[in-house]
């Protein structure tokens, strides 16, 4: 009897934070996310505070409810890969497990991707969360290339490669409207990292010659955000 109590208690939690997130989102549209308070947020789901807060640490992180678990699939998805695999396949694989999240409700994804770009705080939050993904996708290929001289740097810039082409497939997507196939765009902007990173018949790092090579540069000590935004503009300009 008692297991069952939990698990009558579990699902009532998850649609209560699908409420707060859909109540938060609705003011934001409404009226702004600077004017929108967590009293108005917990009035329109009708509970108190103290239900807001227990989901949700602030008002930003109401606009970005599922990355959390996203972020755990991937980590989870990384987890079980097999060492003898691709080690970039694998990333970019992990990657597209944060694109299907946002093709499961693109008019959420696009309103989302409008929202962020008005508001600069947002912005800011959705870069720390862009970090995060980044991080556990080094953490895996720094585990993998372990054994080599410049494994760790290696790790750094194909994950942040990664992610920003993972990205400007991704922002493409949401500028049109949530319009055509997000996964083409993606694997398109995907590509390019395989060609110039891939392992299979070649060593590590070592890129083949038949592809396009995309220059970036990036003043000495730039911050990993700024190198990931200069990426994404050489792959736009490509």
């Amino acid at each position: 009897m008692s297991e069952a109590r939990e698990v009558t208690g579990s699902r009532k939690k998850a649609p209560m934070r699908e409420v707060l997130a859909e109540a938060a989102f609705q003011l934001y549209l409404e009226r702004g996310f600077e004017r929108t308070t967590v009293d108005d947020i917990v009035a329109r789901a009708g509970v108190g505070r103290r239900s807001f807060f227990r989901y949700f640490p602030s008002k930003e992180d109401a606009v970005f409810p599922d990355h959390e678990s996203c972020l755990a699939d991937m980590t989870a998805f990384l987890d079980a890969a097999d060492d003898d695999s691709d080690a970039v396949e694998v990333v970019c694989d992990g990657a597209r497990i944060v694109l299907r999240m946002y093709a499961a409700n693109p008019e959420f994804s696009v309103q989302r991707y409008r929202l962020t770009r008005e508001v600069p705080g947002l912005r800011t939050y959705e870069l720390s969360v862009v970090r995060r993904y980044e991080r556990t996708l080094a953490g895996y290929l720094r585990h993998r290339w372990s054994d080599a001289a410049d494994g760790a740097l290696r790790a750094e810039v194909v994950a942040a490669a990664v992610v920003a082409a993972h990205n400007n497939g991704l922002r493409s997507w949401l500028r049109s409207g949530g319009e055509g196939d997000a996964e083409a765009a993606v694997d398109q902007a995907l590509d390019l990292v395989r060609r110039m990173w891939g392992e299979a018949g070649q060593a590590p790092g070592a890129a083949e010659g038949d592809g396009e090579v995309v220059v970036m540069v990036a003043p000495k000590g730039a911050p990993m955000w700024r190198v990931i935004q200069r990426v994404e503009s050489a792959l736009r300009d490509d």
